[in-house]
């Protein structure tokens, strides 16, 4: 089995030699909008997220490749992968996928993505420049199977999703189909140390009240 995983490790690497952000913000944004992903499909198996994990679309050909700052994969169950080998995934592609622009980005490189993205079958795509806080999206026609530009994207839904996107003056705020929004970096912070605060007061009370137990003769463990 060892043999097997670094053999394909070999073949399709799980790293490019490329870092993921090239600033704290440009982070933090591909953070939010990963997270903000998870959370929204965290009780669908059948939904798998990652950000900046790169997806090899052809077999046997590992220099095809990308590494979607977020990417959404409807009928692939969720589990820790080192790379998205899409040929090992039941032939499915990553239906949307996000990309954060940085100020390294080059229009060049843009529209490389852009044609590796309408190749090989995604069928939203959404940039977001958080330094003009502007965003720009391209939705398939089921027609002529193109990616088609979003005329107006403000407060667009997405076909796939059911998210919502609002553009205000100082940034893009991303809202859940229950309306509630997607939570920035440092609001994810905030919440995952008050979940593990919680988490440890309860496994304290838990712990005193089974000492209290003994205390009284009862074994907790025949409770």
């Amino acid at each position: 089995m060892t043999n097997a995983i670094s053999t394909l490790e070999t073949i399709y690497p799980s790293s490019d030699g490329q870092p993921m952000a090239e600033s704290t913000e440009h982070y933090q944004w591909i953070v939010a909008i990963a997270g903000g992903l998870e959370d929204l499909f965290k009780d669908d198996d059948n939904v798998f997220v990652a950000g900046d994990l790169l997806w090899y679309p052809v077999e046997g050909q590992s220099e095809i490749r990308r590494a979607p700052d977020a990417m959404v994969v409807f009928g692939r169950p969720k589990g820790a992968r080192g790379s998205y080998i899409q040929h090992l995934e039941a032939g499915i592609a990553p239906q949307v996928v996000f990309e954060v622009l940085s100020r390294g980005n080059r229009i060049s490189e843009m529209a490389r993505k852009f044609e590796f993205y309408q190749t090989y079958g995604v069928e939203e795509y959404y940039v977001y420049d958080h330094l003009a806080n502007d965003l720009v999206g391209w939705v398939r026609n089921p027609e002529d199977h193109h990616l088609e530009p979003i005329t107006n994207i403000q407060n667009w839904k997405s076909p796939r999703l059911g998210i919502r996107f609002e553009l205000t003056d100082e940034t893009l705020k991303i809202f859940k189909p229950d309306g509630t929004r997607f939570l920035t970096y440092l609001e994810q912070a905030e919440q995952a140390a008050a979940e593990r605060v919680a988490k440890e007061q309860a496994l304290d009370t838990i712990a005193k009240f089974a000492a209290k137990l003994r205390e009284m003769g009862v074994d907790p463990e025949n409770l």
